[in-house]
């Protein structure tokens, strides 16, 4: 069969699958084909990708063959993003800007949406999700343990709770804190944090109130997210 002119791409492609592959009768047995047919398959598929490629609106575009288990090459419309799942990426993201966390910040959290980006670059954690636990800790700024000890993120100490001189550095421990404990020991989505971060039933949780932290943390990350276009 003729295939036509086809991409130095394409017949580099051909070419390897020519090779590793028509020869492997044992291999393409299993699939129930023979050598013959196996290419009349490919080559079919070739004639196919090149019209797709020749078609308007196609230009500069590289095509690919139909998606197959064993033959056929990686997509990057099927490759996570540097290895990472869906919900890896969102927590990990820093793709928020501190004008839309500001939209909803309030209480002692106005106007700090700068410091939730300035801690999310430096640990590659998402600012969203500061945000959304510090909204959450805090009724979204106005707790006892915001406006007198200024921590927004419930961080405890030998003592209890931990007083901080400012906001910002109780941002940035909150950061440091889900970064080297969480993120990087394999707790990559808001259920699996809340397990360890709020525990149910934890003896410092007296009114139960870890109930309800994945689930309220999900809600504030969602909006967040949605008004960023993040999620």
């Amino acid at each position: 069969m003729t295939v036509g002119p086809l991409s130095s791409n394409w017949f580099l492609y051909k070419t390897l699958m020519d090779t590793a592959l028509f020869n492997q009768s044992s291999r393409l047995g299993a699939f129930g084909l023979s050598n013959s047919a196996f290419q009349i398959l490919l080559e079919q598929a070739l004639l196919k990708a090149q019209g797709n490629q020749m078609e308007p609106g196609n230009a500069g575009i590289a095509t690919r063959l139909p998606e197959n288990p064993s033959f056929g090459p990686p997509t990057l419309e099927n490759a996570p993003a540097s290895g990472l799942s869906g919900a890896q990426q969102n927590l990990a993201s820093t793709g928020v800007e501190a004008s839309a966390l500001n939209s909803r910040l309030g209480g002692i959290l106005e106007n700090t949406g700068e410091f939730f980006v300035e801690a999310g670059r430096k640990y590659e954690i998402s600012p969203a999700l500061l945000a959304a636990i510090s909204i959450h800790e805090t009724g979204n700024g106005t707790s006892n343990a915001a406006r007198f000890k200024f921590n927004v993120a419930g961080m405890m100490g030998k003592d209890g709770l931990k007083t901080y001189p400012s906001v910002k550095e109780s941002i940035f421990d909150m950061a440091r804190n889900l970064r080297q404990n969480y993120l990087d020991k394999g707790k990559m989505t808001i259920a699996q944090i809340g397990a360890k971060y709020a525990p149910i039933g934890a003896a410092n949780d007296p009114t139960n109130l870890n109930n309800h932290w994945v689930k309220g943390v999900n809600k504030q990350f969602a909006a967040l997210t949605s008004e960023t276009d993040f999620a």
